[in-house]
C-alpha cells in the first residue's frame, strides 16, 4: 500500500492540479508514487541500452522529493499530451516590421499554449516616434508592442493555459528606454511581464565616471546617415552597425530613473549582458540578448531552458543536533542521475517550434540546481547570513557541477557531444577554463554532452510540492504564512503554510523557541542577500534567479547601490522586491490573513 508522502495540504493541491496525470474524471496517478513513476518510465524509455534499469534508478532519484525536475517534465512526461517538456524558450528576434512583429506574437502564442513561458528582446523594434519602415506612419515603439503580448497572455489565461510568463529585456541605450523603465508604474500595466534592462559594461563605466550616454538605433539600410552616428552591435544584426544618436543624457541620471523604478516598483531588474555573453559556453556561435522569465537561463533565440532541482533537505541527517551533517557524496550521485534525466528530456520532449528543436538539439542545454537551501542551512545550525553558511552552501554548489559536467563527459563518451560543440573554441570559454584538470582533459579527449549544466531556479512550485521546502538559495520567506490558490472547481482557497524546518523543529522539540538560525528573507539584510548568490554564481555557467528583498521602510539613499554591488561581485544580473502599492506584498503572514497578489500567486510560479 502506498504511504502518504504528503506532511502538508498544500503539497498534496499542487500535486493533484498541477502534476497529477488525469483525463477527466480518469485518474491515471492514483499517488504521488505514480506520478513518480510515470516520469521515470518516459525519461527511461529514450534509453537504447537497459531502460528498464534506467527506470528504477530514476524513480529511486524522484522518490521522497530527493530531485525535483521542471514542473513541466513532472505534468507531461509520460502522458502522450502535445505537450513540451520544457519550462521556458527565449524566443526569436524580432522583425521590426508589422509581419515580423506579429509573426513574433504568434510565435510566444504557440509556445505559451503547450506550456512554456517565453523571454524577449524588444531592441529590434525602432522608438517611438520614427517613420515605420516603409509604409510612411509613425512607429509607436516597443512598450506599445509589448501591451499587445499582455493581453495574448491574459487571453491565453482564460482559456486554462498553464503558464503566463514573460519577460521582456531592452538595451540600456535604446532611445525608448526611459518608457521602458516607466512602464510598469501602473497598476494594470504589462502584469504578465517581468522586466529586465540589458547593462553594458560601458554603461557601468559611463555611470561611474559621470559620462553622457547616448541613446541610439540602427539607421535604415540604403538611408544616408543623418546626425551623429556610432558603430554598435545590434540585436539581429550581424556585426556591429551604424547607428544614429537619438539623445544623450547623463548615465548617472538614467541609473537613477532605473534605481528609483525598482525601488519604488519592483521593476525592472536587470542582465549584466557583456558577462553574460562573456562567460557564455557557446561564446564562438551564440549571442546573447535575452533569457527566461525569471532569468536563471540567459539564452540564444529559440532556446529553451530544461530544469531540474537537487533538494538538500532529503540530505541532512540527525538535523538540529550536534551530529547534524549533509551528505555532500550522495548529493553528487543524485545530480550524475539526474544530468541523466535531464538530457533525456531533450529527446522525450515535444517542441512548439522546429527552431527550438533545433536549437535544444544543438546545444543540449540544462540547467540543474538546488533547492532547500535555507532549509537545510537551517537544520545543519547554520545562519543564512553568515560566512559558514555561504561557505557550505559554495561546496555543494560546486560538488553538483562537477558532478554534473563530469557525467556529462561520460555521456559524451557513450552518447556523443552536443552537435554544437567545436573542440577548437569549447575549452577556449572563459567559464570551461575555470574547471579542474580533469574535467577540461575529460572534454578535451571526449566532448560533453550538453553546452551548459547548472542553473538557480526560483523552484516556488515544485518546493510547495516538495512539502512546503525553502525556494531556491533563497531564505525561508516566513515560518508561518497564508497563501491564496486556484482550486479544480476554479475557486479560491486559503491554505496556511508551515516552513518545512520549522515544522520538523516542533515535531522535535515542541513549544520550545527555535535557535538563531531561524531567519527569515525579512529579517536578513539586502548585502546578505547578494552574498550568498555571489558565493554560488562561480559554479553556475548559467545564471541564478534571486530576489533580493527589501524592506518596506529601507532608505533609498542605501538601496541606490544595490545593482552596482551585484556587478562588483561577479553576478550576472539581479532583482529586487520592495513591497509596493502597484504590486504589493509576495506573500502575508498568517496574521494578516491577506492573500498575495496574483501576479505572485502559484498559478504564476515559473515551474
Amino acid at each position: 500500500m502506498n504511504r502518504d508522502h504528503f506532511t502538508a495540504d498544500i503539497s498534496r493541491h499542487v500535486w493533484d492540479t498541477k502534476y497529477r496525470f488525469r483525463d477527466g474524471d480518469v485518474l491515471h496517478d492514483r499517488g504521488i508514487e505514480d506520478t513518480w513513476r510515470r516520469v521515470a518510465r518516459a525519461l527511461a524509455a529514450v534509453e537504447k541500452s537497459d531502460p528498464a534499469g534506467w527506470e528504477g534508478r530514476f524513480y529511486a532519484a524522484l522518490e521522497d522529493f530527493k530531485f525535483l525536475p521542471g514542473g513541466r517534465i513532472q505534468a507531461g512526461a509520460g502522458t502522450a499530451r502535445r505537450v513540451t517538456l520544457f519550462n521556458c524558450f527565449v524566443m526569436g528576434v524580432i522583425e521590426d516590421s508589422m509581419d515580423g512583429i506579429f509573426d513574433g506574437l504568434k510565435e510566444g502564442a504557440l509556445t505559451m499554449q503547450q506550456g512554456g513561458g517565453v523571454g524577449y528582446d524588444f531592441s529590434s523594434l525602432r522608438p517611438q516616434g520614427l517613420p515605420a519602415k516603409g509604409v510612411g506612419t509613425i512607429a509607436s515603439g516597443p512598450v506599445s508592442f509589448m501591451q499587445i503580448w499582455d493581453a495574448m497572455c491574459a487571453t491565453l489565461l482564460s482559456m486554462g493555459a498553464r503558464r503566463g510568463a514573460m519577460m521582456a529585456t531592452l538595451r540600456c541605450d535604446h532611445p525608448d528606454i526611459e518608457a521602458f523603465i516607466a512602464a510598469k508604474h501602473e497598476r494594470e500595466r504589462l502584469r504578465h511581464f517581468n522586466l529586465s534592462v540589458l547593462v553594458s559594461d560601458a554603461f557601468m563605466d559611463a555611470v561611474r565616471r559621470d559620462q553622457e550616454w547616448p541613446l541610439v538605433f540602427p539607421a535604415d539600410e540604403g538611408a544616408a546617415p543623418v546626425g551623429e552616428t556610432v558603430q554598435r552591435p545590434w540585436t539581429g544584426r550581424p556585426g556591429p552597425v551604424a547607428c544614429r544618436v537619438y539623445k544623450k543624457l547623463r548615465a548617472r541620471a538614467l541609473w537613477e530613473q532605473l534605481m528609483r523604478a525598482t525601488y519604488e516598483y519592483a521593476e525592472p531588474g536587470v542582465l549584466f549582458i557583456d558577462r553574460i555573453n562573456r562567460m557564455n559556453n557557446l561564446w564562438y556561435r551564440e549571442y546573447i540578448s535575452s533569457s527566461n522569465p525569471c532569468g536563471e537561463i540567459p539564452l540564444p533565440p529559440y532556446g529553451a531552458c530544461d530544469l531540474g532541482s537537487i533538494n538538500l533537505t532529503a540530505f541532512v541527517h540527525d538535523p538540529f543536533t550536534d551530529k547534524a551533517r549533509l551528505d555532500l557524496d550522495d548529493v553528487a550521485e543524485t545530480a550524475k542521475t539526474a544530468v541523466r534525466m535531464m538530457d533525456n528530456v531533450i529527446d522525450a520532449s515535444q517542441f512548439p517550434l522546429e527552431k527550438q528543436v533545433a536549437q535544444a538539439r544543438g546545444s543540449r542545454r540544462i540547467g540543474l540546481g538546488l533547492t532547500g537551501l535555507a532549509d537545510a542551512l537551517i537544520m545543519l545550525g547554520l545562519h543564512y547570513g553568515e560566512e559558514p553558511a555561504r561557505a557550505l552552501a559554495a561546496r555543494i554548489m560546486q560538488a553538483i557541477l562537477h558532478a554534473a559536467y563530469r557525467t556529462s563527459i561520460a555521456l559524451a563518451r557513450e552518447k556523443g557531444a552536443f552537435p554544437f560543440f567545436d573542440k577548437e573554441k569549447y575549452p577556449r570559454g572563459e567559464f570551461i577554463r575555470s574547471l579542474p584538470r580533469d574535467i577540461r582533459d575529460g572534454i578535451a579527449q571526449y566532448g560533453v554532452r550538453n553546452s551548459h549544466l547548472t542553473a538557480i531556479a526560483p523552484t516556488g512550485t515544485i518546493s510547495l510540492l516538495a512539502n512546503n521546502i525553502s525556494s531556491g538559495l533563497e531564505p525561508v520567506y516566513d515560518f508561518r504564512y497564508s497563501r491564496r490558490v486556484l482550486e479544480r472547481s476554479g475557486a479560491y482557497s486559503e491554505y496556511e503554510l508551515t516552513d518545512y524546518a520549522f515544522r520538523l523543529w516542533r515535531e522535535l522539540h515542541g513549544d520550545r523557541p527555535p535557535p538563531r538560525t531561524f531567519v527569515n528573507a525579512h529579517t536578513l539584510a539586502p548585502e546578505e542577500h547578494l552574498a550568498m548568490q555571489a558565493a554560488l554564481q562561480p559554479f553556475v555557467d548559467n545564471s541564478i534567479s534571486k530576489t533580493i528583498n527589501v524592506p518596506l521602510d529601507y532608505a533609498f539613499e542605501r538601496f541606490q547601490d544595490i545593482y552596482e554591488r551585484a556587478y562588483d561581485q561577479g553576478l550576472k544580473g539581479c532583482t529586487t522586491f520592495r513591497p509596493n502599492p502597484v504590486t504589493g506584498a509576495v506573500l502575508t503572514g498568517v496574521e494578516e490573513g491577506v492573500a498575495a497578489p496574483h501576479c505572485c500567486s502559484v498559478e504564476r510560479e515559473a515551474d
